[in-house]
């Protein structure tokens, strides 16, 4: 599996909300070439999942292509929060029927989904604002008025353990995306310029240092949490991907999360949001 962001010669209000969507799904690709992420599905292993693959999320990444092409054409338009969750609830359903009922990109179809209305948006208008503040500035009190999916694992956590989780982050304008994540992308390209597998890694081994991850909690408990926490810091402060045998430790730590059953879901839907921010706002 190759996964190649297209358009590089085009700024991101050049993209068109068919475009944007294909961006938002290879986004989410990219996410699964990408090992090893501690617990995580990818090319190379099922991580700590027993019930899907790098194909089956392949699949679901390609079946929500259209999805947030209609998110994005929704933000362009100027849609409500009622038009995009009608768009998000479609999305869910068909990444349902195309998994047999695995949910693989719950989470993503929420926080991409939203990032993808806004650069609909942002484009349509040509403004220059950043897209997690237009998402925070346009539907900030939707977000957080709107029905809570009693489903969602994440969801679940965030009721039991007082986190904030997925809408509190998209409501506040995505922080773990613009203070977390971009600042790692773009430190470990500096150390790495030629790896951007390394760079994805070095992302997401930050996201799970920084972040209270949801899935993590339900998995886990804060036990749980603090041990991915630490571990991921302890990458980090060795040096990270500019480390000599950076690699091995990082299968290390992969193994260990799989042991314990942990998967860092909150933070890989993360590391997607940061890839297509990334992109349209290099």
């Amino acid at each position: 599996m190759n996964v190649a962001l297209k358009w590089q010669s085009l700024p991101g209000s050049a993209l068109d909300a068919e475009q944007l969507g294909h961006l938002a799904s290879s986004c989410l690709k990219l996410e699964v070439e990408t090992y090893p992420k501690p617990g995580l599905v990818s090319h190379v292993d099922n991580g700590a999942h027993g019930d899907m693959d790098a194909e089956l999320l392949c699949r679901s990444a390609e079946t929500l292509k259209p999805f947030f092409s209609d998110l994005a054409a929704a933000g362009a338009e100027g849609a409500g929060m009622n038009r995009l969750r009608a768009i998000g609830v479609a999305a869910e359903r068909a990444m349902l029927a195309a998994t047999c009922g695995v949910n693989t990109h719950r989470g993503a179809i929420f926080g991409l989904g939203l990032l993808c209305a806004a650069a609909g948006y942002r484009g349509a208008l040509g403004i220059r604002k950043s897209l997690g503040d237009l998402v925070s500035r346009r539907w900030d009190k939707d977000i957080l008025s709107g029905p809570i999916s009693l489903r969602s694992h994440g969801a679940v956590a965030s009721r039991r353990y007082g986190a904030g989780g997925a809408r509190a982050e998209a409501a506040d304008g995505f922080p773990s995306v613009y203070d977390i994540a971009l600042p790692a992308l773009h430190a470990a390209r500096k150390l790495v310029p030629h790896d951007e597998e390394a760079v994805r890694i070095q992302t997401c081994m930050t996201l799970i240092a920084d972040v209270t991850d949801t899935n993590l909690l339900h998995r886990g408990g804060p036990e749980g949490l603090r041990f991915a926490q630490a571990s991921a810091s302890a990458f980090l402060a060795a040096g990270g991907i500019g480390s000599a045998g950076w690699r091995g430790r990082a299968i290390d730590i992969h193994r260990a999360f799989v042991a314990r059953n942990l998967s860092p879901g909150g933070s890989a839907d993360l590391l997607a949001m940061a890839l297509f921010v990334d992109r349209l706002e290099r």
